[in-house]
């Protein structure tokens, strides 16, 4: 996708991703530059523009996800699953025992997993 940058005095003012307005200067063509991130293991954070390069670049910066952070998150949404069953028999005024059992009983296994797990491999090899 193409993008403008206005460029004033060396520095970027504004960036749009369509045409940008009329009658205003400074504005040039751009790109963005995103490196290879590892999926589940890293993610894009903050950009950088490089004005040097013609069209100018968009540069996005890339971060680690901790194995913990990975764990965590998946902890949660398994966890998350049983929240949602409780809150909906809540509002449904009804109690299904058996039901919300079935969730921790399906679920417990794959928490153990998850805990167990000390690196990105390991949590790969969950998937």
């Amino acid at each position: 996708m193409t993008h403008y940058v206005q460029v004033i005095n060396g520095e970027v003012k504004n960036c749009w991703d369509s045409a940008p307005p009329a009658g205003q200067e400074g504005w040039r063509s751009a790109i963005e530059v995103k490196p290879t991130i590892i999926p589940h293991r890293q993610y894009y954070t903050t950009h950088h523009f490089d004005i040097s390069k013609n069209p100018v670049e968009i540069v996005w910066s890339v971060a680690d996800i901790s194995v913990a952070d990975r764990k965590n998150g998946w902890i949660q949404n398994l966890n998350f699953e049983s929240t949602m069953e409780e809150n909906r028999q809540q509002m449904a005024n009804e109690s299904d025992p058996e039901k919300l059992e079935a969730i921790l009983t399906k679920n417990t296994p794959k928490i153990a997993a998850i805990e167990a797990a000390t690196t990105h491999d390991a949590l790969d090899a969950l998937l």
